[in-house]
């Protein structure tokens, strides 16, 4: 089981968004059969089997082990990732182009290049799994806050002018070059605050500075 699918095929996207489709592939992070599968989500063994075979010809699920018991064989499955993304090749006709925005401020071109990594790493993914091997990759994942806007935009002045000094540090430029290409983006947006009701702290106003 992978820990993180990316779905491409439109129709397994659909599938995978159905309410009770999500419910059998939360609950199929461990192996269970349609029996096991009927008790825990209050659904008729007919009814559960039916979405299984959905799941399993979008390849959302997979085949365990077969138990046999009387006449009967029992079909024990589990999901094949623990949690799945969706690529947005699932939506070709209308996934963002990066090109569009290619604005370093706008919000829309940071979604963009959030869509296209989730595309690429997807498929890097996949590719590193089928030759069983290792993906080099690397993430950087923190906060920082700011006294006021004006700080904000210095930092990111500062951080693309360090990111700027690196890439010329370390890109080879050559024509026969052999070496890999690496894609990098760097992004910065506010923390999103916490909802009413996953919060329990008492609701103060902030002062902005935008």
């Amino acid at each position: 089981m992978l820990d993180i699918a990316v779905i491409e095929d439109p129709a397994a996207a659909e599938a995978s968004l159905d309410p009770i489709r999500s419910t059998i592939l939360r609950e199929l992070a461990e192996p269970a059969s349609a029996t096991q599968l009927a008790v825990r989500v209050g659904l008729p063994r007919q009814k559960v089997n039916y979405h299984l075979k959905s799941l399993e010809r979008h390849g959302l699920v997979e085949l365990v082990e077969e138990r046999r018991k009387g006449n009967v064989t029992e079909r024990v499955l589990q999901a094949t990732a623990a949690s799945y993304l969706i690529s947005p090749t699932a939506l070709a006709s209308v996934s963002p182009d990066p090109r569009r925005f290619a604005d370093r401020f706008s919000a829309f071109w940071l979604l963009a290049l959030a869509g296209r990594m989730v595309q690429e790493v997807g498929k890097l993914i996949a590719g590193a799994a089928t030759a069983r091997q290792k993906l080099a990759t690397f993430a950087i994942d923190g906060e920082i806050t700011f006294r006021t806007a004006a700080e904000r935009a210095a930092f990111a002045e500062e951080l693309g002018v360090a990111v700027t000094q690196l890439v010329d540090k370390y890109h080879d430029a050559g024509a026969s070059s052999r070496g890999r290409r690496h894609r990098l983006v760097v992004a910065l947006h506010p923390v999103l605050k916490p909802s009413p009701e996953t919060s329990h702290e008492p609701a103060t106003k902030e002062q902005g500075h935008d």
